[in-house]
Order: structure tokens, then C-alpha cells, then sequence
């Protein structure tokens, strides 16, 4: 035991972080990953920007295992030991919005949010279905396009199991199709620009978003836009450093580069 505990990082210290899209509830999360990143960090708040629990998939199946239950534990604990929890709902988990505005403890539930970084600069931090027309006007459609993206991520998962037994890095098969279908790429830049255009309107810096899980950070006429990714395809979060800089975290690549430093120093 002794030589584990000599050899464990200390966590990574970050003024703040940002996770969207978490899918608890749902069999394609990545909740291992997830909960790697949460313990081997630590932030002053902690932004959960909307469908963190997947209401959708549990009104049709529960499925909650322990590492979805850890998680929470976690996120919880950090709450108890002084990090601000910033929970902004989104459409997977739009029920808590009948909760907006309220504080339990240091959970704090909104439905939007402007964050002031270190540097002086405010984003509006917002889920993004919103800004989704589909999700506003067609709930029907909505929900059948969730479907056929579940579907997705149980073939995704099948994949990359079989690429762990070969010995290949993580690899987002949801990802990848849709960077290749024309629709999917002009949805996402159409999607960017009216979140780009409501920063601008709110008179902030930038934006903070998730919803189409593709994480980002770019300028847009100025507006700084940046997109958590997620935690069941990507894996990614954005992280203010102390001096008011925002990174994204590509978490399956961080944790394989961790993995091969301890390997060194065992």
C-alpha cells in the first residue's frame, strides 16, 4: 500500500470547472472517466452546465449503478468541503428547473449563470437547448433523435471495448459520424453563432455551453464560445486556471497519459 500512496498525484488545483452532458442514468455514460477526472481534481466552484442526470432515459429505464451513485457522492462531498456547485439545468434534466433559484447548501440551481473569470472577463454559462430548435418545437422529434443517438453509443461502447481488448486509445464513434455529415457540422456552426449572438446581447465576453456535445473553445465576432463537450462520447471539460485562463480537457487522453506516467515511476 505504502508504495501506491507515495506514487498518487496530488490533485490538480483549478479556480474552476466546467462539465456538461454527463447522461447519469443512462448505459453510454462514461462515469468511470468522470469520476477519475473528479477525484484527481480540485476548483474553487464547480459549474454543472445542464443534462448532468438523464430524466429522459430513466422515465423509460432505470438504470443506475454504483458508478453513477459515486459521482454524485463525490460531487456532493466536494460541496461539503467548500466548492461552490453551479447546477444549470438543461433539457435532460429540465424538472429541476421547478427548482431554479433555490440553494441547498452550496448547490445552487439555475437556469442560466454569468461567471466573472480571474482576468475580469463574464460568460453566461447556459446549457444551450434553448438556442435548439428541434428541442423547442418538436418534442417528438426530439426524443426519437435521442433514441438513434442512444442507439449510437451502445454501438460506440461495443467498439471501444473491442479496441481496449487490441490495445487502441478510447475513440468517439458519434463523433467521428458526425463530423463527416454535412447537416450535423452546419447544426453545430449555426448553433456556436446564435449562442455567440445571445452573449453579445447579454453584454458578456463569452459563453459557456454544452448541449451538442462537441466540445470547443473559438471566437465568434469577438465573443469568446466555449462547449464543455461531455462525458459520454468526449470526455472533455473546461478548466479555469488561477490567472483567469480557460483550457479544455480531453479527459481519456489525460488519464492515459497519467496511467503511463505512474507505470514509469512504480
Amino acid at each position: 500500500m505504502e508504495p501506491n500512496r507515495r506514487n498518487r498525484r496530488r490533485p490538480t488545483h483549478y479556480r474552476s470547472i466546467f462539465i456538461s452532458d454527463v447522461h447519469l442514468g443512462f448505459s453510454g455514460c462514461s462515469a468511470e472517466y468522470l469520476l477519475d477526472f473528479l477525484r484527481s481534481t480540485t476548483c474553487d466552484r464547480l459549474y454543472l452546465v445542464g443534462d448532468i442526470i438523464d430524466l429522459w432515459q430513466m422515465k423509460r429505464r432505470l438504470y443506475w449503478p454504483q458508478a453513477h451513485n459515486d459521482v454524485v457522492r463525490t460531487i456532493l462531498g466536494k460541496a461539503k468541503h467548500g466548492t461552490r456547485i453551479i447546477y444549470v439545468c438543461g433539457n435532460h434534466d429540465e424538472l429541476l428547473r421547478d427548482f431554479v433559484g433555490m440553494t441547498f447548501g452550496n448547490l445552487e440551481i439555475h437556469d442560466e449563470f454569468v461567471h466573472e473569470s480571474a482576468d475580469g472577463k463574464k460568460f453566461l454559462v447556459i446549457h444551450g437547448d434553448q438556442f435548439d430548435a428541434v428541442v423547442m418545437h418538436s418534442r417528438s422529434i426530439a426524443m426519437l433523435g435521442s433514441q438513434l443517438y442512444d442507439w449510437l453509443i451502445r454501438m460506440n461502447t461495443l467498439t471501444n471495448r473491442l479496441r481496449r481488448k487490441l490495445g487502441y486509445p478510447h475513440w468517439s464513434l458519434a463523433r467521428a459520424i458526425k463530423h463527416k455529415v454535412k447537416h450535423a457540422v452546419n447544426f453545430i456552426s449555426n448553433f456556436e453563432a446564435a449562442l455567440a449572438y445571445a452573449a453579445k446581447k447579454h453584454g458578456v465576453d463569452g459563453i459557456v455551453s454544452g448541449h451538442i456535445h462537441h466540445a470547443e473553445i473559438s471566437t465568434i465576432d469577438d465573443i469568446i464560445y466555449c462547449n464543455c463537450g461531455d462525458w459520454v462520447e468526449s470526455c472533455t471539460a473546461l478548466v479555469e486556471r488561477e490567472e483567469g485562463s480557460i483550457e479544455l480537457i480531453h479527459w481519456t487522453e489525460q488519464a492515459a497519459s497519467l496511467k503511463q506516467l505512474k507505470l514509469a515511476a512504480a
